[in-house]
């Protein structure tokens, strides 16, 4: 045992990664290269910081205790560790569960006997109190059980630590520590010859436990998405334009929506008054609006208290360069932007624009979306790139002249629903613009798609407006599905990924 002058319990943070490695590492002596990876560490930070407890000795990392809060209902008594964390994916993990469920702790060995063990333990107790959730649960290791394995049971083995007539310092230490044994689970961990692939379910109860919801859970499992279906038509001025899309965003919040999402470059009759200059000068022109639209869009996001989507927009950067961006304006008064990515060969001809590099999911109040525009969803690359990032739902703000056109981002995006097990959202404009240059006409029928197995419409698709008619779509889709889908599903697309074959990953 070390001589110490402090010890501290905290939240595990992204800076930590280094020393924790080094004593995991020592901890799993046994168990070669077996330790978490940054990017592992990182996610669990982001999803669940509340879940990951640090203990530090004189101001050093010694061990951790990491967790995930899951709907029990959803695994059973009978899983693996493999099925609880998604296949170390964690994307099992529900703010709206009943259960904190212990996926990691150690303490490394020079540091052993110093009781911090019991103080990461009383830690995840106090966690557990506070969110109001039902038990802790894990599976816990017998690591001297292979050394009575040929004389008793498991069953009879852990009869035996119970009673201590035989010693296991983990599993004594886990019931001094008021848990108690559900189930004994076969091929738990893989590959765990100490235990012989046994380990022991078990389970900590919450007295405190109230059936209410707690107040701290606030994720949402249902989300009411408003897409609108925007009618090319002349404006004569910025104001009038906004009079009628803010006629669409009290439309859809009237009907409690959480998300509107407008469609790729719906400001493009404002180009109108320009028609006498070239394209490319034109669409420079419009590019002036940007900022106050965006702007106008926080307003009423905060106004009517939905998220934006903002659609598409023309953007010139400090370098003159011209992008088709569009922004997120959250009802909390943030926002964030997104850029096309791919630039169709008529865009880049016409208006030279170029394409952004940008590819990240954002955070909201009802959870991680992703946004794509138009083309971009035909490049099935960017969406998994998203879905990696947790996605549940992908917008996508498209405008398309032609029918075959629009069947290009209809079924693509379709694809993207059941591939990535997520909701896919599209919004175009209808109409035609005859006095502006390359916007000639429209077509356009919006759509929420969703994956196809049980719990989702056998067709995939949740509802569609009425094509080349102006009008709000409002669809409901609950997220809760979704995760379910990821551990049950009769296909799991993500999980069955073969990554020893193949990864896509960002350059």
């Amino acid at each position: 045992m070390k001589d110490t002058e402090t010890i501290e319990i905290r939240l595990l943070q992204s800076d930590d990664y280094e020393e924790l490695k080094e004593s995991m590492i020592a901890a799993y002596a046994n168990w070669a290269d077996d330790y978490w990876e940054e990017k592992q560490i990182l996610k669990l930070i982001r999803i669940f910081p509340e879940g990951q407890i640090a203990i530090v000795v004189d101001n050093k990392v010694v061990g951790c205790a990491l967790s995930l809060i899951v709907k029990y209902e959803h695994f059973g008594d009978k899983h693996t560790y493999k099925k609880i964390t998604g296949n170390v994916t964690f994307n099992t993990h529900n703010p709206t569960g009943n259960i904190l469920y212990g996926i990691e702790i150690f303490i490394e060995p020079d540091y052993r006997g110093m009781r911090l063990g019991r103080r990461l333990y009383d830690a995840r107790k106090e966690l557990c109190e506070k969110l109001n959730l039902q038990a802790i649960v894990f599976g816990g290791r017998i690591p001297n059980y292979h050394k009575y394995a040929d004389a008793l049971s498991p069953k009879e083995y852990i009869e035996k630590v119970k009673n201590r007539e035989l010693d296991d310092p983990t599993l004594a230490f886990q019931l001094a520590n008021d848990f108690h044994v559900k189930k004994i689970l076969k091929n738990y961990f893989e590959g765990d010859k100490e235990s012989l692939d046994y380990a022991v379910l078990l389970q900590w109860d919450n007295v405190f436990y109230e059936q209410q919801p707690s107040k701290l859970l606030t994720g949402k499992s249902v989300i009411r998405l408003g897409l609108i279906q925007w009618q090319m038509r002349h404006y004569s001025s910025l104001e009038e334009m906004f009079e009628q899309a803010e006629f669409f965003v009290d439309a859809v919040a009237g009907y409690k929506s959480d998300f509107a999402l407008f469609p790729e470059f719906f400001n493009a009759p404002l180009m109108a008054k320009y028609n006498h200059l070239s394209e490319s000068e034109a669409i420079r022109k419009l590019a002036e609006y940007t900022t106050d639209i965006r702007d106008m869009f926080l307003q009423l996001a905060m106004q009517y208290n939905v998220n934006i989507i903002t659609g598409s927009m023309p953007f010139l950067d400090e370098n003159n360069d011209l992008y088709n961006v569009g922004y997120l304006c959250r009802r909390n008064g943030t926002s964030e932007s997104y850029c096309k990515i791919h630039v169709t060969p008529d865009e880049s001809r016409s208006w030279g624009l170029h394409g952004g590099k940008q590819v990240v999911a954002f955070d909201t109040d009802c959870g991680p979306i992703g946004i794509l525009i138009c083309y971009d969803v035909e490049f099935p690359e960017l969406s998994r790139l998203l879905a990696e990032q947790e996605m549940n739902i992908l917008f996508v703000p498209f405008l398309t002249d032609t029918q075959n056109a629009y069947s290009r981002v209809r079924y693509c995006a379709r694809a993207r629903a059941i591939e990535n097990e997520c909701y896919v959202a599209i919004a175009g404009c209808v109409g035609n613009l005859p006095k502006v240059e390359n916007m000639d006409m429209q077509y356009a029928q919006s759509v929420v798609f969703t994956p196809c197995d049980f719990a989702f419409p056998a067709n995939g698709i949740k509802a569609e407006a009425t094509p080349n008619t102006e009008m709000i779509l409002v669809a409901d889709v609950d997220i809760d599905l979704l995760r379910e889908l990821h551990t049950y599903g009769s296909v799991r697309n993500l999980k069955d990924r073969r990554t020893d074959v193949y990864q896509i990953k960002r350059l």
